[in-house]
């Protein structure tokens, strides 16, 4: 840690922070992000969806599910692409854990209440290269619709 305090203080304009591992928790993470900017906009929504997810995956408070967004995002820069993501995830995970992940990016793609063709299309993508079949992708699709709906019945 000294080493980096001294690093820092002596350039602090070419200190980087070093990037932290692709783990599970990273990729799906970076998924978030790549599924939020799959139709070339991120959205304040999507953002504050992504937290939300961080958080009740992780079970962490807002100001860490902030600060592992802010990693994600910077990770989402410099992490392979998605066919190696996945293949990260695919096996990290088992099929359980899998699905959730798949609910939460569909989470983020309903953020600001619109299903956008591109975002749609990068799930499908996404689905595809984790082995999940097109019947039990449609389901999970339908469920994280249905539960979005209830919510906005809730709060109506």
């Amino acid at each position: 840690m000294f080493e980096k305090l001294i690093a820092f203080f002596s350039n602090p304009s070419t200190y980087e922070k070093p990037m932290p591992k692709a783990d599970r928790d990273n990729v799906i993470g970076v998924l978030m992000v790549q599924t939020a900017k799959a139709d070339r906009a991120y959205f304040f929504e999507e953002t504050e969806t992504i937290h939300r997810v961080l958080s009740e995956r992780h079970n962490i408070g807002p100001i860490d599910a902030a600060k592992m967004c802010a990693t994600c995002e910077r990770l989402e820069e410099v992490m392979p692409d998605t066919v190696e993501l996945a293949a990260i995830l695919r096996e990290a995970v088992g099929t359980d854990e899998l699905e959730d992940a798949l609910r939460a990016l569909w989470r983020i793609a309903f953020a600001y209440g619109i299903e956008r063709d591109e975002q749609d299309a990068f799930l499908h993508k996404v689905e595809a290269m984790l082995g999940v079949t097109p019947e039990r992708a449609k389901a999970l699709h339908d469920e994280v619709i249905s539960t979005k709906l209830d919510l906005v019945k809730i709060h109506s």
